[in-house]
This record gives C-alpha cells, structure tokens and sequence, in this order.
C-alpha cells in the first residue's frame, strides 16, 4: 500500500506545479485555452506511448462496452486544466489549489460514502467527518499566511 500512497503524493505534487507552468505558458501565449490544447496534446502523447508500452491486449472494442457516462471524466479534466490555467496565475496558485483540495474533499467524500461509480463503500462516520474538517482547516490555515 506504501507504494499507492508515494504514488500519489507524487501525483499531489505535481498538481501545483501543473498550474503553475500552465498558467506561465498561458500568459507567455497569451492564451489560456491554447496553453490547455498545447498541455492536452503533450499529455495524449505520453499517455499513447506508456498504452504502447503496456502488456496488456489492446482493444477498442472493449471502450464500446463501456457506460457512456464514464466518458465525462474527460470533460471534467479538461474543466480543471482549463479553469487552473486561467484562474491561477490570477488568484494565486495557492488559493486556486486550496479551493480544488476542497472541492475534491468533499466529492471523494459523498463517493467513499455511497461507493459512486463502483468506488469501495466507506461512510462518512464521525472520525471522517473531524478529520476532513481538520484537513479544510489545516489547508485554509496555509492559505492565511499569503
């Protein structure tokens, strides 16, 4: 499990950094939507070359199985590519950051409880609840300072 963990605090890492270089092309080109293409395009790359690298069988046929709806996690993505790349050179990189940690606070949160698409079922219990507070709080706490 140690190994998930450092995975995505490697993840979480990137995140900020992301933003922070995507908001700079943006202004740089003076297009924040440009910018969102230009990251897109590098990212669908590099997602092909690790998919060619996999072992796995390849099949399309198997996409065509698949619930439509899950296909919005590609609008949801480029929601926020678009949204930070706009949003975070002007509201500061921290601030944006602290309102997506919060967002996905609560979304993982109602997930975890209902175990929403196909997500294992964990209630919202009491402790849960005192730690996501604490963890708002902590990151609202950071945000103080700026």
């Amino acid at each position: 499990m140690i190994h998930y963990a450092m995975l995505m605090l490697a993840a979480g890492i990137g995140i900020p950094v992301l933003a922070a270089l995507n908001g700079a092309l943006g202004r740089v080109i003076a297009s924040p939507v440009l910018a969102s293409v230009i990251l897109f395009t590098v990212t669908f790359l590099t997602s092909v070359i690790v998919l060619l690298t996999q072992k796995e069988a390849l099949s399309l046929q198997t996409v065509a199985t698949a619930p439509r709806y899950l296909m919005l996690a590609g609008v949801l993505i480029a929601f926020y590519v678009l949204s930070i790349t706009y949003v975070g050179p002007r509201f500061g990189i921290g601030n944006a950051v602290f309102f997506v940690l919060l967002g996905q606070l609560i979304s993982a949160t109602v997930i975890d409880h209902f175990g929403l698409f196909g997500a294992p079922v964990s209630p919202l219990t009491m402790t849960r609840g005192a730690g996501i507070v604490l963890m708002t709080a902590g990151v609202g706490l950071t945000q103080l300072s700026s």
